[in-house]
């Protein structure tokens, strides 16, 4: 496409962002964007299908297409999956910026979603499929921005390196070999954290960059017993130990805890939320130490990461047949851990409240990471906050910590600054990243154009 064509294609785009109505799809708008975002939406990168390779291939002929040279696209295999890395040469002035992205997706089934979840469907305002959140939508507007500077004769001051990896969502192998390779790098802007927050009358109140992310670990708990036959029953039995400690560990709640991220972070979103809770959390950044604040904040599902590490159940296994009894009973306790918190203390903490000498618990692979905060140099706020600002005039842009984990976890392990930009805007739970029915308000595509152009542009000029 040539630069006059991408032009005209982006005018239109800005001309059916609105989230009302639109006289022409996004595929008409966006021809190029729309059919990069179909194939990978239609791309099932799930575990174990094989098909990240697949993807990761399209989008080095995309990128190719464009003007990158075949030497400096590679493709790194990882078991089933691999990593796609794509290197924009500069003109040598500054260490790489590395731009981090992840191709992969979580499973869905398609009985239990309304829609097909891997066909790109524009509806009502939205597009749906399993990715358009969560974050393929992401990753093609970041591949289509690199396409389009390199149309455009941009030459940047430092090297900007793609780095997708293949499973993010499930062991990160991909992601420690990248990290391993591309550790000598200035920062690294990732596209799959951080982003910003429509209120609930679709206006954006806040956008925050991820400074810091929660660590990510899964401890398995494992009673086994002698079993027998099911008419015998006994006090050891391996299922009960299992329930009873499962059962302490949901009554518990690890202690309070903020830090200057999550406290400016909450200080912003307080001022646009309504209610009890947005004056809990204006409270709480004054006075983190204000119980009641705190307990109003960690009665929602959405918040209660902020201010505390959390521990909850996802799995469960026991027993070998229906008439006798359990030999073994298994749980995995997932847990996101306050930035701090070490988690060989979480491990014990789980120990103190099971109490239960029976009950032994062990980290499940890939080994935990803990990641250090990213204090937010001037240069990217500024970069961030007069792209967002042209967009959306005086928009508050503040630093935050997400409680979920992404491939930046890594990079700061590996001593690069990382800092996450996710280029879209979300109303609160509005989204269904990991869940049914995953969707992205149509507006978001043309607005991460022009957002991965402004701040690649300001930070690389």
């Amino acid at each position: 496409m040539s630069r006059t064509v991408l032009a005209a294609c982006l005018t239109a785009a800005l001309a059916v962002s609105t989230f009302s109505s639109h006289a022409e799809t996004t595929a008409q708008a966006m021809p190029e964007t729309m059919q990069m975002l179909k194939t990978a939406i239609e791309t099932p990168t799930v575990e174990g299908h094989g098909q990240v390779p697949v993807l990761a291939h399209y989008l080095a002929a995309q990128l190719e297409s464009a003007g990158f040279a075949a030497s400096d696209i590679q493709i790194i295999p990882v078991g089933e999956t691999a990593a796609l890395v794509a290197r924009y040469r500069g003109n040598g002035h500054g260490r790489p910026i590395l731009l981090s992205a992840h191709m992969d997706v979580v499973a869905a089934n398609r009985d239990d979603w309304v829609r097909d979840p891997f066909k790109l469907i524009e509806e009502n305002g939205y597009l749906y499929g399993r990715g358009t959140a969560d974050m393929k939508t992401s990753l093609v507007t970041l591949v289509e921005t690199l396409m389009r500077l390199k149309r455009e004769g941009f030459v940047p001051s430092h090297d900007l390196i793609l780095v997708a990896s293949g499973d993010e969502e499930t062991a990160m192998a991909t992601t420690r070999e990248l990290a391993k390779r591309y550790h000598d790098a200035d920062f690294l802007l990732n596209g799959d954290s951080g982003g910003g927050v429509y209120g609930a009358d679709g206006k954006p109140v806040v956008y925050e960059i991820q400074a810091a992310e929660k660590a990510y670990a899964d401890f398995l708990l494992t009673v086994t017993s002698a079993g027998g036959h099911s008419s015998e029953p006994t006090p050891d039995n391996a299922i009960y130990h299992l329930a009873t400690a499962l059962k302490r560990i949901q009554a518990y709640a690890f202690p309070v805890q903020s830090s200057s991220i999550t406290r400016a972070s909450l200080r912003a979103l307080g001022t646009h939320t309504p209610g009890a809770l947005g004056q809990a959390m204006q409270q709480f950044a004054a006075h983190p130490d204000d119980q009641a604040a705190a307990a109003t904040i960690s009665a929602d599902p959405a918040y209660v990461g902020k201010i505390r590490t959390t521990c909850v159940a996802t799995e469960l296994s026991g027993g070998h047949a229906l008439n006798a009894l359990p030999q073994r009973a298994t749980a995995n306790i997932n847990c996101r851990i306050f930035p701090g918190d070490s988690i060989a203390s979480v491990q014990a903490r789980l120990g103190q409240v099971i109490a239960d000498p029976k009950v032994s618990i062990s980290i499940q692979p890939p080994p935990p990471v803990e990641s250090p905060a990213s204090p937010i140099p001037e240069k990217v706020m500024a970069a961030v906050s007069a792209t967002l600002h042209q967009r959306f005039p005086g928009l508050e842009v503040v630093p935050g910590m997400d409680a979920g984990a992404s491939d930046s976890m890594y990079f700061r392990r590996a001593g690069v600054p990382s800092y996450g930009v996710n280029p879209m805007f979300a109303k609160a739970g509005d989204s269904f990243a990991h869940g049914l029915n995953e969707k992205l308000r149509v507006s978001e595509v043309s607005g991460a154009l022009d957002f991965w152009h402004g701040i690649l542009t300001r930070l690389a000029k």
